[in-house]
């Protein structure tokens, strides 16, 4: 079976929205490849669709001189989405409908990993169904205090095991958390 592994630039307060206003200071080679690890042994990238219209309106016109585009630009991409009813991109379709049938169907595929970058919506939809193999976390030591789109809603309670981490010397974390129960509390409360 595939796994499905995303990868997320998040704050310290858990802002995963617009890291183009907080992100790049703090890029560099360890970060980068921590990104590379998440897509090298993938085949097949996912997305929400406002990710995927962001990257489908950008990434198509890159050359690849620019890092990042011979892997997006070539490999199958599929968008969850209830609104498109057609993409332009090459190498993409459109999953709707049962959604969570068309993933699993998709994960007993033949392949390598399947990735996602960005899209918060669809990665905490993926953990609560229990499809997410690896939740991958760039953790920026930054309160970005404002935004409204964080990774964890108020309320939401799901288990998680941190199975990897390293600290960067830009104080970023790599964090790799994969799917657990939520341990029984003792104390009785």
């Amino acid at each position: 079976m595939r796994k499905i592994i995303s990868g997320l630039f998040i704050s310290l307060d858990g802002v995963v929205e617009a890291p183009d206003q907080w992100h790049f200071p703090y890029f560099n080679d360890e970060m980068g490849e921590a990104v590379e690890s998440t897509v090298a042994n993938a085949d097949t990238v996912l997305f929400g669709r406002r990710t995927f219209t962001d990257f489908q309106s950008y990434w198509p016109e890159q050359g690849p001189e620019v890092p990042f585009s011979s892997f997006i630009n070539n490999v199958r991409k599929y968008v969850v989405s209830t609104t498109l009813t057609e993409t332009t991109w090459a190498d993409s379709s459109i999953i709707s409908g049962d959604v969570a049938a068309q993933i699993r169907e998709l994960k007993a595929s033949e392949g390598k990993d399947i990735s996602i970058t960005g899209s918060g919506t669809l990665v905490m939809w993926l953990l609560r169904q229990g499809l997410l193999d690896e939740l991958r976390l760039l953790v920026h030591p930054i309160i970005v205090g404002e935004g409204k789109k964080r990774l964890f809603d108020d309320g939401e309670r799901l288990g998680l095991e941190l199975v990897d981490l390293k600290v960067f010397k830009n104080g970023v974390t790599h964090q790799i958390y994969a799917k657990a129960d939520i341990p029984e509390n003792p104390m009785g409360f």
